[in-house]
């Protein structure tokens, strides 16, 4: 079983007196073929204070409802980005969504809508984490890969809390993924 947790330092201070109003932002082009995300996905059910949307499931022509969803977004304290690795990157309804969702003129307004909104990212990979190094077989790792999403949440003003990257997600048994879930959810405190 491989399971990688990147942390930033701040995340020790990471306490909660209560689930904060959370937003599971699910992409999966693919998701009826993905065990692992099937399995996954079973933490978020029943829990109080948070939304799970699957993008592919409300957007499946691509026409995404901008307003309405930027709307939805500052009702929220915490978005979770949750999602495959394709083609070294982001899925493209979640790549389509982050664009047309994310102001840029949010940037300069004083009142910015998305300020002290922390987040945590779930990545599911195919392949081995061995792979995902400097000096292995595609030569850059798995956060570098994500820079595109995490300088997008930086530039909004969103901290990233939590990062998980899940390795040979295909291959992992149903007991490894509900070890997996558990450890996620502990990390979110997610009850």
């Amino acid at each position: 079983m491989e399971i990688r947790i990147f942390l930033n330092f701040s995340v020790f201070l990471w306490k909660f007196k209560t689930l904060k109003k959370t937003l599971v932002i699910f992409a999966h082009p693919y998701f009826e073929y993905s065990t692992a995300n099937l399995e996954l996905i079973k933490m978020y059910d029943g829990v109080e204070n948070l939304e799970f949307k699957d993008l592919y499931e409300e957007y499946p022509d691509f026409h995404i409802a901008t307003f309405r969803e930027r709307k939805r977004i500052r009702t929220f304290e915490r978005l979770i980005f949750h999602f495959p690795l394709i083609w070294f990157g982001l899925p493209p309804l979640l790549k389509l969504w982050i664009d047309e969702v994310f102001d840029m003129k949010w940037i300069s307004d004083e009142d910015h809508p998305l300020t002290n909104k922390d987040a945590a990212i779930i990545v599911t990979v195919g392949g081995k984490e061995e792979y995902y190094q400097k000096d292995g077989v595609y030569g850059t790792t798995i956060p570098e890969l994500m820079k595109q999403l995490t300088l997008s949440l930086k530039v909004n003003n969103i901290e990233v809390k939590e990062f998980f990257a899940l390795y040979n997600a295909d291959d992992l048994k149903e007991n490894e993924l509900k070890e997996i879930s558990q450890t996620i959810k502990t990390k979110l405190k997610i009850r």
